[in-house]
């Protein structure tokens, strides 16, 4: 049966194990071998492990140590942002071959809508997945998982229903019963705290969520809760988001050495973390007013929200709230991590308001810096301050987009990716 008696046909292609997976395309002699990817040589929590370490037991999130133990073969590689980038970059560009309607919903994930290509591609569903994973394998060698039904939610569980190199079709009229048994909380989005919301109306699987009400789901959760309620049927409504948003943020935070106490330390990584964040918003042409800014003890977060005089993506005004946060918010306790996030990223003007601070200068000199480092490397030029740093590597964001607002590679010290990939 060809996928033109489909109403809707949407795929989700979904890298196997992909830094793992890359890392070993690129250095053959560790095809097959048990290897982990961490943030850095010296680092010492896994962000994904391929296959071979898997067998063993390794996971995400574990430490290096425990995995050694587990695989005494194991082999620990320092994480490449810069080549996963081009990968997947090269991956979701091969797509567009296939049908110009995608959503990239991680470095590693794209929801491909089919249905307005049912006439170019007038054949089955199992011959566009197979086109889907050899277009893939072609540009990067990389295998993936390929599921295929009429919505993203069902395409999502179906691809992750049979790992690593599978391919799952699941027809529209079919879906609801495919997802009956199927616990809610396997579903994308719906989270421990949802399901316990669901658990206390006796509502465990799919079947037993789509046989409650729907305006329990929609009461408690708005219309997030009426879409889990259409998901478990195998009907998500959402569409494929083939334009790319603006950030709802733009944030870095970086992990400290445990219980810092010096005041100038703690400044150069509030510095540097301001350096990152205005960055991002001028690559971006964007800029922000409201700004959070945190430093994390044992017994949580000082800081604070803050809003400057006008939007801005310099770094200047920031740097004086970062002084805010030091002399009146900490008292000398031991810092652990630092964050600094724009909260509210706004499109930069053309123009000056009227009663707007004139930052020509400013902004001038921040796009002779901004060109210097894009073409020598990343703080080439930088503030004094910023002279010993911390030299903890950049790593790949979990929402990094190849196209976009979303194409940077973040100074997150935070390892949560590629969980259970």
């Amino acid at each position: 049966m060809t996928i033109k008696t489909w109403s809707r046909v949407i795929a989700l292609a979904d890298m196997n194990a992909f830094f793992a997976s890359v890392e070993q395309v690129d250095n053959p002699d560790l095809m097959g071998k048990p290897i982990g990817i961490t943030n850095s040589l010296t680092g010492t929590c896994i962000i994904t492990s391929s296959y071979e370490a898997r067998a063993f037991g390794v996971c995400t999130g574990m430490r290096v140590k425990e995995a050694k133990r587990l695989c005494p073969g194991f082999i620990q590689i320092a994480a490449n942002p810069v080549l996963y980038a081009k990968v997947s970059t090269r991956i979701m560009d091969s797509l567009q071959d296939i049908s110009p309607d995608i959503e990239i919903f991680s470095v590693d994930e794209a929801f491909i809508d089919l249905t307005r290509c049912k006439k170019v591609w007038d054949t089955t569903p199992e011959v566009i997945g197979m086109m889907i994973k050899q277009k893939v394998f072609s540009v990067s060698k990389v295998k993936c998982s390929v599921g295929i039904s009429g919505d993203k939610s069902t395409a999502k569980w179906a691809a992750k229903s049979m790992k690593p190199d599978g391919l799952t079709i699941i027809p529209p009229w079919e879906a609801a019963t495919k997802l009956r048994d199927v616990a809610v909380t396997e579903l994308c989005g719906v989270n421990i705290g949802i399901g316990a919301f669901l658990a206390k109306h006796g509502a465990f699987t799919c079947g037993d969520v789509a046989r409650l009400p729907i305006s329990i789901l929609g009461q408690r959760f708005g219309n997030p809760g009426k879409r889990i309620w259409y998901m478990c049927q195998g009907k998500d409504p959402d569409k494929v988001q083939t334009n790319i948003k603006l950030p709802k943020s733009v944030g870095h935070g970086k992990v400290m050495p445990p219980n810092t106490t010096a005041k100038d330390t703690i400044y150069m990584y509030l510095i540097h973390m301001t350096e990152k964040v205005t960055q991002r918003l001028r690559k971006n042409s964007l800029t922000a007013q409201c700004f959070y800014i945190g430093l994390k003890t044992k017994h949580g977060w000082l800081g604070r929200k803050f809003k400057i005089a006008f939007p801005s993506n310099s770094s200047k005004p920031i740097i004086e709230l970062c002084k805010i946060v030091i002399y009146r918010y900490w008292h000398g306790e031991g810092i652990y991590q630092v964050q600094l996030t724009a909260l509210d990223p706004r499109e930069e003007k053309g123009q000056i308001d009227l009663f707007e601070y004139d930052d020509t200068k400013d902004h001038q000199l921040n796009k002779a810096l901004d060109n210097i480092n894009k073409r020598y490397g990343e703080f080439t030029l930088a503030p004094a301050n910023l002279l010993n740093r911390s030299v903890m590597p950049n790593v790949i964001a979990p929402a990094w987009r190849p196209h976009g607002h979303r194409q940077t590679i973040q100074d997150v010290n935070l390892e949560k990716r590629e969980s259970g990939k």
